[in-house]
């Protein structure tokens, strides 16, 4: 009769794995991130030149396009509740600018630029949460983003609060740092461990195994301890 190992992983690594990778998978949602949504905009001006109504939309690098359906004519006003269905915008962190835009659909050739900027929580300065951008002959934009203040007031324009959000920046690293090497070592340990422990349990079995096998072949012989001869 020969035993089949156990080839199941300990549930405890498992679990220990899985909080592995989840606190590296979830550290940058550690980072505080604020809402921006469009307040109001107007254009100053429109770059196509076929008399159709052009399609305007905002993106940041890396982002979704959002779409501005009501923005249609220049030398409108369009303001807005927040609550539009395209909202938000984005969402900005405290340590972290964005290089955002708005543009033009282009039918013909590439899309046209209004313009284009470095967006940062820091922009919102005022205590109402509004941050107003302005490009000379194409557009007067306000967005607004409440979340935005306090990051700002703690960002890069002071030297002092920036040298304090950098210094508990990497001390939070270094915490999910050290967390994360507990972990592995704890999962290193503890797989050691099961595997010696099967390793015992399979010597013990081979061991238990060639005394039957002993056994048995006396019994064919005829020479185990309970044979007598006659």
């Amino acid at each position: 009769m020969q035993m089949i190992p156990n080839r199941r992983r300990p549930r405890v690594l498992t679990l220990l794995l899985f909080i592995c990778s989840a606190v590296v998978t979830y550290f940058p949602a550690l980072v505080p991130a604020a809402v921006v949504t469009l307040d109001s905009i107007e254009l100053f001006r429109t770059h196509e030149w076929l008399p159709t109504k052009p399609t305007i939309y905002f993106q940041c690098k890396g982002e979704n396009v959002t779409f501005l359906p009501d923005v249609k004519e220049k030398h409108v006003f369009y303001a807005f509740k927040g609550q539009e269905s395209w909202q938000p915008l984005t969402e900005l962190q405290d340590n972290k600018c964005k290089r955002c835009g708005i543009y033009e659909k282009d039918t013909l050739k590439s899309d046209d630029v209004f313009d284009e900027w470095e967006f940062c929580a820091s922009d919102f300065t005022s205590s109402d949460g509004k941050y107003i951008h302005y490009k000379d002959k194409e557009l007067n934009a306000t967005f607004l983003c409440p979340e935005c203040v306090p990051l700002g007031s703690a960002s890069d324009h002071s030297p002092k609060s920036n040298n304090s959000s950098q210094t508990m920046h990497w001390a939070l690293i270094l915490l999910i740092s050290a967390l994360v090497l507990s972990v592995l070592v704890g999962a290193t340990v503890v797989a050691y461990k099961y595997w010696k422990r099967r390793k015992q349990e399979q010597e013990h079995a081979r061991f238990l195994r060639m005394f039957d096998e002993d056994d048995d072949i006396e019994d064919e012989l005829g020479i185990g301890p309970l044979s007598h001869t006659v």
